[in-house]
């Protein structure tokens, strides 16, 4: 069954066009993965998703009820669709467990002791028990991307949206990081993900997407895409991937 349904989606910046009309569904439990080049699309596609961006034309439903245009309940779409940046957003003043409690205490109104219960028992989940009365700056940086993961997930979200979580880390931290993304797959969590890490992205999804200039050129299988790509500007770009090395 389809959770996140996005049709004919446009997005333009004045007369900068970063989407162009995309179709793509993300069903219950699965994994989908958006691969392409810096510029593509994929953080703007995500963004739209989660309410942070207006599209320009199309549709977007989450759980089968409109998600974009006027009227939306962000709120209520926040609740059901979590999403980790690029860069953390961990507030600064914060300590951990108060960044990982404030969400389900603003958006659920559960109270603060309860609250920070459950963010305990969260962050516990990761390995990051030691961690919880710390501040952010005295955590190393997959530290605090483990942090943003948990505090999406304090809300009890139905999906989670993932923008290139690993792109500000140093290489040694990548693979904690992807771990507990590989662990919530394994639990079923729903995921739509833009990385540039293609071993992984190979390894764990149900479906990938190739997106070229604001366009889904191709989508299907990883085998598939990966291993038998039908367009040729998808495998003018694995070409560049495997010449660095990262596949």
């Amino acid at each position: 069954m389809a959770f996140i349904e996005i049709d004919g989606v446009h997005k333009s910046y004045g007369q900068t066009t970063v989407l162009r009309g995309i179709d793509l569904t993300v069903a219950q439990h699965q994994v989908v993965t958006l691969i392409g080049a810096s510029g593509s699309g994929k953080s703007t596609l995500l963004r739209c998703i989660n309410g942070l961006e207006e599209i320009s034309g199309g549709e977007i439903r989450v759980g089968g009820d409109v998600a974009s245009g006027r009227g939306t309940d962000v709120d209520r779409l926040r609740r059901d669709v979590g999403m980790v940046f690029q860069h953390f957003n961990l507030f600064p003043h914060m300590s951990v467990v108060r960044n990982v409690a404030l969400a389900p205490m603003q958006v659920r109104g559960i109270p603060r002791v309860e609250a920070e219960e459950q963010a305990r028992a969260l962050l516990a989940r990761v390995g990051l028990a030691d961690k919880a009365d710390s501040m952010p700056d005295r955590l190393s940086g997959g530290q605090q991307q483990r942090v943003a993961i948990v505090r999406a997930l304090a809300t009890g979200p139905r999906a989670l949206l993932l923008d290139e979580i690993t792109s500000a880390l140093d290489p040694e931290l990548v693979a904690e990081v992807l771990a507990i993304v590989r662990e919530l797959a394994e639990g079923g969590m729903t995921m739509l993900l833009a990385t540039h890490e293609m071993g992984f992205a190979r390894e764990v999804s149900n479906k990938v997407c190739f997106l070229h200039q604001g366009v889904l050129l191709e989508e299907g299988p990883p085998e598939q895409i990966f291993g038998d790509p039908q367009q040729e500007r998808t495998r003018a770009f694995l070409r560049r991937i495997v010449e660095a090395g990262r596949l």
